[in-house]
């Protein structure tokens, strides 16, 4: 057993695991898990940088995640990985420098190749054992900046990263003078559908996406969307995970966000404030995989990259 701790920044959110570990099992045992919405990719599409306030939000939630894992003792295992915004940004330097001093470590920033692998381990791990769910496995990461496919079976096949993401989606298409479109124009839809629908041309070129046997969908946008589907009257995690939602429901859940405001997104119990903005352009990414590959339904999984890299760690 190996007590792990294991950190991921995204282009919109910063998570922590804190973990034991048992390989012999295939087990991970949570002791702390926790999500900050710090939208470390505000801007950057249209930028190329990382924004000043941006950087602050990220480095707030890093002192807060140094005091649990120091807390946890788990701090001579510990994983920083760092994924689509600070990959692309020019000044990533002042990201790095910021993080060694906060916890000591130097986040890695890896190529969406990895980032396909590490979520496809944290997805699957568990559902290996499940028969009634066919392979090749489609693991699908929608992320704020990018998403990652990966194929398999009881290994990788193929893997893909393409920018398209539900931050970079909103902020290429649906914002004009600075403000969010609220609710989106038809045309907006339309041109953010087009970009999408580009991307799947290219992760097609490398992951045959119509093999798949069993779509599994990951990270917020997908998990967002589970819960809005089953009414749930807060976040509820363990309702989340490995939930099925039928391509059909997400196509109503995705026509109603686009075309709701902001104050009616935000009315929605399980939808964290810092996802309003940007729960539409991800639930159409979501919706825009399965009418591709001839998904009937999705897989929820809780479990996504954040357990592949606490892993790979023990």
């Amino acid at each position: 057993m190996t007590r792990v701790a294991a950190v991921d920044c995204g282009t919109n959110s910063i998570r922590l695991l804190v973990a034991d570990a048992d390989p012999a099992t295939g087990e991970l045992t949570d002791l702390d898990r926790r999500m900050t919405i710090v939208r470390l990719g505000q801007g950057v599409d249209r930028t190329g940088r990382l924004a000043p306030e941006a950087l602050e939000r990220t480095f707030a939630a890093c002192r807060e995640y140094a005091e649990i894992i120091k807390k946890h003792g788990a701090s001579e295992h510990l994983r920083f990985v760092a994924t689509s915004a600070s990959r692309d940004a020019e000044n990533r330097e002042d990201f790095v420098r910021g993080v060694v001093d906060i916890l000591g470590v130097e986040p890695e920033v890896i190529s969406g190749d990895q980032e396909a692998e590490f979520s496809f381990t944290g997805a699957t791990k568990e559902l290996a054992g499940h028969d009634h769910l066919p392979k090749p496995f489609l693991v699908v990461d929608i992320g704020g900046g990018s998403t990652e496919f990966v194929i398999g079976d009881d290994h990788v096949h193929a893997a893909r990263s393409v920018d398209v993401g539900c931050v970079r989606m909103t902020e290429r298409h649906l914002v004009h003078e600075g403000k969010v479109a609220d609710p989106p124009t038809e045309r907006q839809i339309a041109a953010m559908r087009a970009d999408i629908e580009a991307a799947l041309d290219l992760a097609e070129q490398s992951v045959p996406l119509r093999e798949a046997r069993t779509l599994v969908g990951l990270a917020g946008s997908v998990t967002t969307v589970s819960a809005i589907a089953q009414d749930l009257p807060e976040y509820d995690s363990a309702a989340i995970h490995h939930s099925r939602v039928s391509r059909a429901r997400v196509r109503e859940i995705t026509e109603r966000l686009l075309r709701s405001t902001h104050a009616e997104r935000a009315r929605i119990p399980a939808l964290h404030p810092g996802r309003v903005d940007v729960i539409g352009a991800g639930a159409l990414v979501l919706l825009s995989i399965m009418e591709r590959t001839g998904a009937e339904e999705v897989v929820v999984s809780e479990h996504d990259i954040l357990d592949g890299i606490a892993w790979a760690v023990a």
